[in-house]
């Protein structure tokens, strides 16, 4: 698999990253993991471009992971060149109603999203997309969240989403090649529970779930400096740790 980052800034992008959005790449299939503000820029610089994206899978709804998927509605509509079938998109429960809420009415088609999603709603279990195997599983978080573990042949990676404290990251990165997870908070400052975790904490689940690498990200630079949560997270896991940025692109 081939993990390209488009975006890591949490909460609201940041000074130099779009917000999350990930795109994983095997066998010329590319799905792409959140989606959310600015991205869609991120995503024209990347090969895929506009309509080299075969499925989206949203975490959780919360803008700062599937606001581009609004505007994206305009791409696959409004093209040019003609509409394009209906695109795979699993979320949680509501994310084809989010959706067109947030794109608002239009004239023949009404609220709809029909014409440009296919949506699916994403439940805890295993599902086949594309030529992956993913591993949805509800996460801390205020809102309905999944984290998720994505399987190809016989390498692995899971992506925390958003979460604070829960036991579920270590069942879904066990022994993952890859682990990107959040840290959006710092250990040694005041911060809201139950929301998103540390860096210390990223490293923690990292240890216990045996994860072969750690990749932190949904940094929210505006309350502190990730090279700081790189430095927790050294504390509590003693494998290889890296920073994500806009561009990264990882083998796993």
């Amino acid at each position: 698999m081939k993990l390209s980052v488009l975006g890591c800034a949490g909460s609201f992008p940041g000074p130099d990253s779009p917000c999350s959005s990930y795109v994983i790449e095997a066998e010329g299939f590319r799905l792409l993991l959140d989606f959310g503000n600015g991205a869609m820029g991120a995503l024209q610089r990347h090969p895929a471009g506009l309509h080299g994206i075969d499925a989206i899978l949203l975490s959780h709804l919360h803008c700062d992971h599937m606001s581009d998927a609004c505007v994206y509605m305009v791409v696959r509509r409004y093209d040019p060149a003609g509409k394009h079938p209906p695109l795979p998109l699993y979320g949680p429960a509501g994310a084809g109603e989010r959706i067109a809420q947030i794109y608002g009415p239009e004239e023949g088609v009404g609220g709809s999203v029909e014409d440009v999603y296919d949506v699916k709603t994403l439940q805890p279990g295993r599902f086949a997309v594309g030529p992956f195997t993913v591993e949805a599983a509800r996460v801390n978080h205020p809102v309905e969240t999944f984290g998720l573990r994505i399987e190809h042949g016989d390498t692995a990676m899971a992506y925390s989403a958003d979460t604070g404290r829960t036991d579920a990251l270590v069942d879904l990165a066990r022994d993952v090649d890859l682990f990107l997870c959040e840290a959006s908070y710092l250990d040694d400052k005041p911060h809201p529970p139950d929301l998103h975790l540390t860096g210390f904490e990223a490293g923690e689940y990292a240890t216990r779930a045996n994860a072969r690498r750690l990749v932190l990200t949904h940094f929210v630079k505006a309350w502190g400096d990730p090279e700081q949560s790189l430095e927790e997270a050294k504390r509590s896991f003693d494998g290889p740790i890296e920073l994500a940025y806009a561009g990264a692109e990882y083998t796993v």
